[in-house]
């Protein structure tokens, strides 16, 4: 149940009110931003509230039980603030969203309303618009890990125990022809065979994009195709480093990375056919293993 804090409350039954909202923004990597659709900055719980014109949430409501609520905020981008190439590259992607209630004429009397999620973000021209989820939209989302053929771990990743520093699995390469924003030509690949980058990942190392992650749909030699159409167009000269890709089946695990050993997915799984089937002569249903 929420408390009205007493000087709040009392500010309240007044009739006459100086209320803004206050938005604190709590990054995966720690970074700590605020902002309030007051005109004026304030100041309070150890952090600076930007005053941010055509910073606003929209309405919503509230209601009992385990629905996830959901709400929006909308604002510009600003070089001080929330950046374009920022939302690009996913840096808000879950990021904690704690609202206030403040008197913006005595910041010492405030209720923190919610704590929410930040979910989709959407982009037109200028500004942007944030779906704040509330936490209960957790209890939607698979959790743990998923009983499938195909492997699970993320290539490279402690669990499936390829380094892809290795020479073999990398290379670093520069942009020496841009087509659109999902295809580019690389200098840096020959000593490589085609495809072997092929759902891989490329990241940019430096220029405009530096930071950006970009899945790879496919490599045909010095051509390389994107799943998704980059943020900007890269600048010719432009470094970035490429890492070998996995489809995450058993017989790419073992004949690219000899890595069976590490394999994450369930191959042996049982179809559909087999689950669905009967008893006959011609099968054995002893509970043995199917292969060896």
């Amino acid at each position: 149940m929420r408390t009205v804090p007493p000087a709040l409350a009392a500010h309240l039954a007044t009739g006459v009110t100086t209320l803004c909202h206050g938005w604190r923004l709590t990054r995966r990597d720690g970074l700590v931003m605020g902002f309030t659709d007051h005109d004026r900055t304030l100041v309070f719980d150890g952090t600076t509230f930007l005053a941010a014109s055509g910073f606003s949430a929209s309405g919503r409501e509230e209601a009992q039980g385990l629905a996830s609520a959901t709400s929006e905020v909308t604002g510009g981008f600003s070089a001080e603030s929330i950046t374009e190439s920022d939302l690009a590259a996913g840096l808000y992607d879950g990021a904690r969203v704690e609202l206030f209630l403040v008197n913006w004429a005595d910041p010492s009397q405030r209720l923190r309303l919610k704590v929410e999620e930040v979910g989709e973000v959407t982009r037109a021209g200028s500004a942007f618009k944030a779906e704040l989820r509330g936490m209960a939209h957790r209890l939607s989302q698979p959790q743990g890990r998923v009983y499938t053929r195909a492997c699970d771990a993320a290539p490279g990743d402690a669990r499936c125990g390829v380094s892809l520093d290795d020479p073999r699995w990398h290379a670093e390469a520069t942009v020496v022809a841009v087509l659109d924003e999902s295809r580019l030509r690389l200098e840096g690949l020959s000593g490589h065979a085609d495809g072997l980058f092929r759902n891989g990942r490329l990241t940019f190392t430096n220029g405009t994009l530096a930071g950006e992650v970009a899945e790879i749909d496919d490599q045909t030699g010095d051509a390389v195709r994107l799943w998704l159409p980059l943020s900007a167009l890269p600048d010719e000269g432009d470094a970035v480093r490429v890492t070998a890709g996995c489809d995450r089946s058993l017989a790419m695990c073992r004949a690219r990375f000899e890595n069976a050993a590490n394999y994450r997915g369930f191959p042996h799984m049982p179809g559909a056919d087999f689950a669905y089937s009967y008893v006959d002569g011609d099968s054995t249903h002893d509970g043995g293993a199917l292969f060896s």
